[in-house]
């Protein structure tokens, strides 16, 4: 989204008098906010499902794209919409007149306005809003397909306050940071922006297509020299949005961010300037194409939204029953659902809706008035009001539209997009990506969205397509599902390779982006990659927002099954757990925010502490980068991330510090961080959230030594573990007795609890690793390993305590700027590419 300002030529001056300034200090107080919806897409990704209604009316969570966007500009405190609608229009003034915001008293009036059909292109309809004079001073330009929490009434006084000073800030662009596998960050097309720190103004802009792959971008040496430092960011998103007055000269803008912001960042006459919003906080998101349209549904489902989720503030006026596992069924009572059918985990279903004995609906959004036959599964799909699927069918990954009819027997696999009305089967077997509209009545004569007549093209093939696939009863018009014969003649992101990053259910597995002679279609992918998407919680990338209110959570016992889902409920809340912890590391999020969301997830699917303990401890040790050659880099790098997420360990309630140290060793023995086994467990005593006799406990815990492992890799990796324990250990005892024979000399009044600095040395001189790591090894099962860690006259142990005291001075004194390295860095946040457990 982006606020945007309209400049008009300016009338002579009047006399500063006081009545001029009563009427401006009463026009200011007048003014209300203003915002213009594009309720065209302008693009063809959606087809055929816009074949005879657009985008923006199509629903997302039981309720048109349109009315989130509503209720988004709403909870921002705009007062007054302009809605800009080409195809369809009818059917756009249709929708607004019958929703709740034409009701009186609904705070925001809505007014459509219906363009030429010559409007093809962001620039065209930008420059209609121009010629009529819809608006007359700063406003918000969103397009119709907006899901978004964020104030962006904030955004319009920082905005008008730059405008004060500077006339020639036309634009300010809202952008939200994302890590690199935020799930509704498309790879067919990202951006580059350069920004100026000081001031967040937009220096230079740069498209970045998926293919083909763009390796580096071109900045002008006039921003490189003008400015003293800028950052280069490729982490934000945005909702593209303009500015209508500059566009009155400017027509042939087809794509707001890829021409428009580009044109006037490089133009050298009309010097204006273009600013960013950095929201820290908040969530926004376009329906782009059918890939965002299922992240945003399970953002929504997943309460990233809030507090437009389902059951508080939906768009759509329903109500629902948030139940455990981000289940929400209709409240109306009218929803049936059979004693033996299974409902998962971040599934919502419509009223009036009926499910029958035996299904499982898993990871879905149903519409209302839907029925579901006996034994059928619909998987990570979305079932749009009143179709019907018969008994015993499988429906994976796809958008079924309004009024389809699935007959019984029938498979629909991942990536299908099945229009409205159509009716396919019994016992039809779709292709992965298969595309179907229903026939055009008579009174289909409207243009559809895309802006062309591809349907006709479409309907004048089908005497060449076999149809028995579809089943005997099919009414189905079959779309080109694979990459044209002829060569693709689409520019950018419209181009065929790039589509298949857009669509929903493609793993790109046989996709090449960084080779453009790489493949251009496959519909055989691997089973595996497949299976990854058909669980509740598919995609690995993350949505970005700051962590939602999560009202009371209620069980749902009239639905069997939902206390254990077995192994699929297991692999759902490892996902989970995944993705929450990678969002929180590339956002940046708080301790205390990302503690609050883990409670969450926990309590949401009924797992034990330790599962969730496990995942946070595993997912901080593989954050830690490994430096190679470097051991002062290493130190530092190690003490950055404990220090900024260690404390979460513990913020997740049920303190158990040996537990942490066992989880920590469990990991480390199988993952390629177990040479910094030593110097993570030395960071945390040294952020203390394991103490001292935490790490003796642990040490004298059988399964410490790995005596229930099997002989091998793991086990061995457990032995040395147990050995930079015991190294750790005979360091305690050390500093001990210096602690104690200074106490002697100075008073008889006690030992004194351990300082900083005590602790720092403690720690520096047992993160070192051992001398002979071959020789400890072959010791490690034998009495003089056990004699060492208790502080006995080991052989071995005698030459690693004087190693480490030879040079116990230089650890000493790294550590201790590491600490301060650590300080300085704890407060900060993490963006970019992360791993994650």
């Amino acid at each position: 989204m982006s606020v945007c300002t309209l400049s008009f030529p300016l009338s002579a001056m009047a006399s500063k008098s006081a009545t001029s300034g009563k009427e401006k200090l009463r026009d200011e107080e007048e003014e209300v906010l203003q915002a213009v919806i594009l309720a065209d897409s302008f693009n063809k990704r959606f087809r055929p499902l816009t074949t005879r209604k657009p985008r923006c009316l199509l629903p997302i969570c039981n309720a048109p794209l349109l009315d989130w966007t509503f209720e988004s500009l709403a909870l921002a405190g705009v007062q007054e919409v302009f809605v800009i609608c080409r195809s369809h229009a009818d059917l756009v003034k249709e929708a607004i007149s019958d929703s709740k915001w034409s009701k009186p008293g609904s705070g925001m009036k809505i007014v459509p306005i219906m363009t030429a059909k010559e409007t093809f292109s962001p620039g065209d309809a930008m420059r209609d809003i121009y010629t009529r004079g819809l608006v007359t001073s700063d406003f918000v330009l969103v397009m119709g397909d907006l899901v978004s929490n964020i104030r962006i009434d904030e955004v319009v006084r920082v905005h008008k306050e730059r405008r004060k000073t500077n006339k020639n800030a036309i634009m300010t662009m809202v952008v939200k940071e994302s890590g690199a596998s935020h799930r509704t960050r498309t790879q067919a097309e990202s951006s580059v922006f350069v920004l100026d720190p000081e001031t967040s103004e937009c220096l230079h802009y740069e498209h970045v297509q998926g293919y083909p792959c763009k390796k580096s971008i071109n900045i002008p040496r006039e921003i490189l020299s003008g400015h003293s430092e800028i950052e280069i960011r490729n982490d934000l998103l945005d909702c593209s949005i303009d500015v209508p007055s500059l566009f009155q000269d400017n027509f042939d803008y087809l794509d707001i961010r890829r021409d428009f912001v580009h044109g006037i960042l490089t133009s050298d006459i009309l010097m204006k300037n273009i600013y960013c919003y950095v929201a820290e906080e908040g969530y926004a998101a376009r329906v782009q194409d059918t890939r965002s349209y299922e992240s945003i549904s399970k953002d929504i489902l997943s309460r990233w939204t809030f507090p437009l989720v389902p059951d508080d503030n939906h768009p759509g006026g329903h109500i629902y029953e948030h139940t455990r596992g981000n289940r929400y069924i209709a409240k109306d009572n009218t929803v049936v659902l059979a004693r033996t059918c299974n409902i998962g985990t971040n599934t919502l279903i419509g009223s009036s809706t009926k499910v029958s004995e035996n299904v499982t609906v898993n990871a879905s959004v149903i519409g209302q008035r839907c029925t579901i036959g006996a034994g059928s599964t619909v998987t990570s799909s979305y079932i749009f009001d009143s179709a019907v699927i018969g008994t015993n069918c499988t429906v994976e990954r796809s958008i079924i539209g309004a009024g389809v009819v699935i007959k019984d027997g029938s498979h629909i696999p991942r990536g299908c997009l099945i229009a409205d009305d159509v009716v396919i089967g019994p016992n039809a077997v779709l292709q992965p990506f298969e595309r179907l509209s229903a026939p055009r009545d008579d009174a289909d004569v409207e243009v559809e969205e895309d802006g062309d007549s591809d349907i006709e093209e479409v309907e004048s093939n089908q005497d060449s397509i076999n149809k028995t696939a579809l089943g005997k009863d099919s009414n189905a018009i079959v779309w080109p599902r694979g990459p044209p014969e002829e060569e693709d003649d689409e520019e950018g992101s419209e181009n065929y390779r790039n589509q298949r990053f857009m669509r929903l259910g493609d793993t790109l597995s046989d996709v090449a982006i960084s080779d453009e002679e790489g493949s251009s279609s496959s519909e055989e992918e691997s089973s595996d990659e497949e299976d990854d998407f058909h669980d509740g919680a598919s995609l690995s990338g993350m949505s970005d927002a700051s962590l939602p209110n999560v009202p009371g959570l209620t069980d749902l016992p009239a639905i069997s099954g939902l206390g254990g889902m077995g192994l699929m409920a297991d692999a759902e809340f490892r996902t989970e757990v995944t993705q929450s912890l990678e969002r929180a590391f590339a956002e940046g999020h708080s301790v205390d925010n990302a503690a609050v969301e883990l409670k969450t997830l926990r309590m949401a699917s009924n797992v034990p502490l330790t599962r969730v303990r496990e995942a946070v401890v595993g997912a901080i040790v593989e954050k830690i980068e490994i430096v190679e050659g470097d051991p002062a880099g290493q130190r530092k790098e190690i003490a950055k991330v404990i220090s900024r997420w260690g404390d979460l360990i513990d913020r997740i309630g049920g303190v158990d510090p040996v537990e942490t140290v066992t989880l920590l060793q469990a990991h480390c023995a199988k993952s390629t961080r177990m040479p910094l086994f030593g110097q993570i467990l030395a960071a945390l005593y040294q952020e203390d959230v394991v103490e001292e006799d935490h790490i003796r406990a642990w040490h004298l815990t059988p399964k410490s030594k790995g005596e229930d492992l099997k002989e091998g890799p793991e086990a061995e990796n457990f032995k040395k573990c147990w050995m930079i324990g015991s190294h750790m250990i005979q360091q305690f005892n050390e500093q001990d007795s210096e602690t104690e024979t200074e106490s002697g000399e100075s008073s008889d009044e006690g030992t004194p609890p351990p300082t900083p600095s005590s602790k720092a040395a403690a720690a520096a001189r047992a993160s070192k690793p051992l001398v002979s790591e071959s020789s400890e090894d072959s010791d490690s099962d034998g009495e003089g390993s056990t004699e060492a860690a208790d502080g006995g006259e080991s052989e071995s142990a005698s030459e690693d305590v004087s190693a480490s005291e030879n040079s116990s001075a230089a650890p000493s004194a790294a550590t201790s700027d590491d600490e301060d390295e650590s300080e300085t860095t704890g407060s900060g946040s993490t963006s970019g590419d992360e791993r994650a457990a």
